[in-house]
């Protein structure tokens, strides 16, 4: 069945990759970008998650562009990466804010339309470092990590109306988030890798994919490692 896909973060990295795959599968897909709008053949709407008035803007133009949007991906990230005894209480509270509150405005307007049509599906992009740490990140992975609380919360108050709620945990993945990385930062990301390799962004769509299809119609709470075995057992 096609549907209408938002890809919040969809201009490069994971979320295009996302964005482009649900356009193959037939669906009517728009992303959203913060700063310069993307060369994209996808409808594009500008949507800052710290701001609330540019989230009600951006579903709005989705609605009556596309119609309601009925799978939602939450991409929009930031990081500030320092260890904790330098790092300043604005580092710590700008990551938060986007990577964790960002999530809930999102979330809490994407399910306006979904309630009534009693269908949705709510995929947050989190990361490996939510489970297992990193140092230098305890902003990052704190936000990150809130997103597996909070699907799991909205699970439990969105089910009964056949909303799902999941999160995706890719791990080192080739972005442009990673390309400013030295090659001996690199060599030590993948020496931790049981496969060897960081992943593709084309890998982690297609677990976001996965989710978002009626396929995964059963799958709720749930948290889907796209790391190659790197955060086995957490």
């Amino acid at each position: 069945m096609t549907r209408t896909a938002l890809v919040i973060g969809g201009s490069r990295g994971i979320g295009h990759a996302t964005a482009l795959l649900l356009a193959q599968q037939g669906h009517r897909v728009a992303i959203t970008y913060r700063d310069a709008a993307p060369s994209s053949s996808l409808m594009s709407v500008r949507c800052d998650v710290n701001d609330p008035e540019t989230v009600e803007t951006a579903f709005a133009a989705v609605e009556t562009e596309l119609g309601p949007a009925e799978m939602v991906v939450m991409n929009a990230g930031l990081t500030r990466d320092q260890l904790l005894v330098r790092m300043a209480e604005e580092d710590f509270a700008s990551v938060v804010d986007t990577n964790l509150t960002g999530a809930f405005r999102i979330a809490k307007r994407a399910t306006l339309p979904m309630l009534k049509a009693r269908w949705g599906r709510l995929i947050f992009i989190s990361s490996a470092v939510a489970l297992r740490g990193e140092k230098g990140q305890a902003n990052y992975a704190a936000s990150k990590a809130g997103l597996v609380g909070f699907a799991r919360s909205l699970t439990r108050e969105l089910g009964s109306r056949n909303i799902t709620a999941n999160v995706v945990a890719p791990g080192y993945t080739e972005t442009d988030m990673t390309a400013s990385l030295t090659d001996a930062q690199r060599e030590h990301m993948r020496s931790q890798i049981p496969l060897g390799r960081a992943a593709q962004p084309e890998e982690v769509a297609a677990a976001v994919a996965f989710l978002a299809s009626d396929q995964a119609g059963y799958i709720s709470g749930a948290v889907l490692p796209v790391d190659g075995g790197a955060g086995m057992g957490h």
